[in-house]
């Protein structure tokens, strides 16, 4: 006998629900019609389903994320990196407590205590005819994060081989939900080629078709909920073997909108922002934001991220800033949308020349007018790169809090996680640096603003 084994699949929605209920009635639709047919199928998720940036996230810390996930009916998730270092220890701790699905992930660990019961490195799905699925994840390795947050987070590809060693003589069939990226998953393909499918994400990669390394099946459904995957296995029951495996990817704005669709994402927007309402502080004027030149804003955060730090400078871009602080009472919900991004503050440890270097280096032209995507930032455009408490003086001299700096000196800058990651400054890589965990920037606005106004 020849059994026909479905699995739909998803990705990197980040909290992105234009097409969520029509692609859940789509898949919904078709697992009901392959039961009448007698094949089994399965809902799998490969991580960044959160996103902190959404309002009915951030409101439910991730427990709407589950609610949806619940009501999809899914069966087995890994999480991504949103999942895993944009909560708070305790967040993510209890993020599943409530979970009617398996979350795989066999490279995290409480660093204290003992883990959440929701942390599995594998489990066995089963069909009625007797195969055995067994379903393996990971999650990028960001260790510093990881360790700040209170976790160990171990090399997934080596954690994703253990656990298809304790597992390829119990089953007939090994799936692998990578929240690693392209380039690891085709590492691991060559080096583990007991898995037979590699379920990708994290880089936002899309195969249409799939993509075979050797003779393992790689998949990538793009990110925002833009596509759904659909992998069918065909496995000879007699042989114990899989005869064919083959993946297409369904493109869901091309789906049928369903009744109610329009006004989902406005419901959830709704609640988030009932749930945000509380008050943080009361401004007596307006805080102007502005992408190509200081503001009140800007300066209002300065004083908020060198208080917060302890540090001689600080410095960040004005495209952080996506609204403005209005006069009158500010909440939650008000401050979210100034600063939806999930950033975090660090303070890096430079000498008096590097300092001048990266105040010469801030005054790319270039970068203002960049569309960045990515480092967590969840803006629009960079804006111009805002330096706080140093600056050269007429003599070309460095100044930092108002005295003439040391070239030799140590001094700490104040900036933001995504600077760190080598992409616009590459000797902040290597330098020695303190990550604020988990304060996100609005959070440190939040607790510091008052101070200011």
């Amino acid at each position: 006998m020849i059994e026909t084994i479905h699995f739909f699949h998803t990705n990197d929605i980040h909290s992105h629900f234009e097409y969520w209920p029509r692609m859940q009635y789509y898949i919904k639709e078709q697992r009901v019609a392959f039961a009448k047919l007698g094949e089994p199928s399965f809902l799998l998720d490969i991580g960044d389903h959160l996103d902190r940036s959404n309002i009915y996230t951030e409101a439910t810390l991730g427990k709407g994320n589950v609610k949806l996930l619940n009501e999809a009916q899914y069966d087995v998730v890994t999480i991504g990196n949103n999942e895993g270092i944009t909560l708070d220890h305790k967040d993510l701790y209890h993020l599943y407590d409530e979970a009617n699905f398996e979350v795989v992930v066999a490279n995290i660990n409480a660093r204290n205590g003992k883990n959440p019961a929701w942390i599995k490195p594998y489990t066995i799905l089963s069909t009625k005819y007797g195969t055995k699925i067994g379903v393996v994840g990971a999650t990028a390795m960001f260790q510093v994060f990881y360790e700040e947050l209170n976790w160990t987070v171990t090399d997934p590809k080596e954690a994703i081989k253990n656990s298809v060693n304790e597992l390829k003589d119990q089953v007939d069939i090994i799936l692998c939900l990578s929240h690693l990226g392209i380039t690891d998953d085709e590492l691991l393909a060559k080096d583990c080629p007991d898995i037979d499918v590699i379920l990708g994400s994290h880089t936002h990669h899309l195969f249409l078709d799939g993509k075979m390394v050797d003779q393992v099946l790689l998949t990538g459904c793009g990110k925002f909920g833009a596509y759904t995957g659909h992998l069918q296995i065909q496995f000879d029951q007699q042989k114990r073997k899989i005869i064919t495996k083959e993946e297409t990817v369904i493109e869901n704005a091309l789906l049928p909108e369903i009744e109610g669709e329009s006004g989902f994402v406005g419901s959830l927007a709704i609640q988030g922002k009932e749930l945000l309402s509380q008050p943080v502080f009361q401004t007596s004027k307006l805080y102007n934001k502005e992408w190509f030149h200081h503001s009140n804003l800007s300066r209002l955060f300065a004083k908020c991220l060198l208080e917060f730090t302890g540090a001689d400078c600080a410095m960040f871009n004005a495209g952080l800033f996506l609204d403005g602080l209005n006069k009158g009472i500010v909440t939650r919900y008000d401050i979210h949308k100034i600063l939806p991004h999930p950033i975090n503050a660090c303070v890096i440890e430079l000498s008096g020349s590097q300092i001048k270097e990266v105040l010469l280096l801030s005054e790319n032209k270039d970068w203002p007018l960049l569309e960045l995507k990515g480092l967590g930032f969840r803006g629009t455009i960079f804006g111009k790169l805002l330096t706080y408490q140093f600056s050269l003086n007429n003599d070309n001299e460095l100044m930092i809090a108002g005295q003439k700096a040391s070239m030799d000196q140590t001094y700490r800058l104040a900036t933001l996680d995504m600077f760190t990651f080598g992409y616009f400054f590459p000797s902040f890589k290597e330098a020695k640096k303190k990550y604020y965990f988990p304060l996100f920037l609005r959070d440190i606005l939040s607790k510091f603003g008052e101070n200011y106004l």
